[in-house]
């Protein structure tokens, strides 16, 4: 299946840099580009996009407004945000829903690594960037489940459903979804994303 890309950069190099990187690593890409925030709203508009890999100091820039007037217009559209700043101002994006963050000092791998995520688990949260998103109590909290309860917790971030997790711990379906709550409960978690967060700043 063709995916869509919108990359939203002023700088004609880093555009031009980026779509060589993307074309020559990932297969089945329409990639389209936009170099200021209001061509951005106005595609979007106009095109579904999967994915939109967002300057963040573009001319037009709203700062961390855009990141919801995008959803607002886009709702299954993923936010990776694109910049050189440091990962406090990364974390601030992302808080107020971006799905992302790579760094346009990275390697040329590390950015296609980044968008391979971005459409196979829907985010893509550099080490650095889960460790600030994420208080130390609540790592200290994972050490709080039982150890069905962290089987159960990795089996849950890694993809597994309730038949597949039921087939390997050998409970019933109706035991996974109490052990669910319990797991959430003690986590202080409402959802899988978050789940995969805390175990991605736990084992980095």
């Amino acid at each position: 299946m063709i995916k869509k890309i919108l990359i939203a950069d002023d700088h004609d190099i880093v555009l031009t840099g980026t779509v060589l990187i993307l074309e020559s690593r990932i297969p089945d890409l329409m990639i389209d580009t936009a170099e200021n925030y209001p061509e951005v709203l106005d595609k979007i508009g106009q095109q579904k996009y999967d994915l939109i890999i967002l300057d963040i100091n573009m001319p037009g820039s709203k700062n961390k407004k855009m990141i919801s007037e995008i959803k607002a217009i886009a709702p299954l559209i993923k936010i990776l945000v694109f910049s050189s700043y440091e990962e406090e101002i990364a974390v601030q994006y992302i808080k107020e829903g971006a799905d992302g963050y790579i760094n346009k000092l990275s390697k040329v791998h590390e950015i296609s690594e980044a968008v391979k995520k971005m459409f196979a688990e829907g985010h893509y949260y550099p080490a650095g960037v889960v460790n600030k998103l994420l208080q130390p109590s609540l790592l200290d909290s994972i050490k709080k489940l039982s150890e069905r309860e962290f089987e159960i917790f990795v089996l849950m971030v890694k993809g597994n459903g309730n038949l597949e997790i039921s087939n390997a711990m050998d409970i019933q379906m109706s035991t996974i979804s109490t052990y669910k709550k319990r797991i959430h409960n003690k986590l202080k978690t409402t959802n899988l994303a978050d789940l995969i967060k805390l175990y991605e700043a736990y084992t980095s």
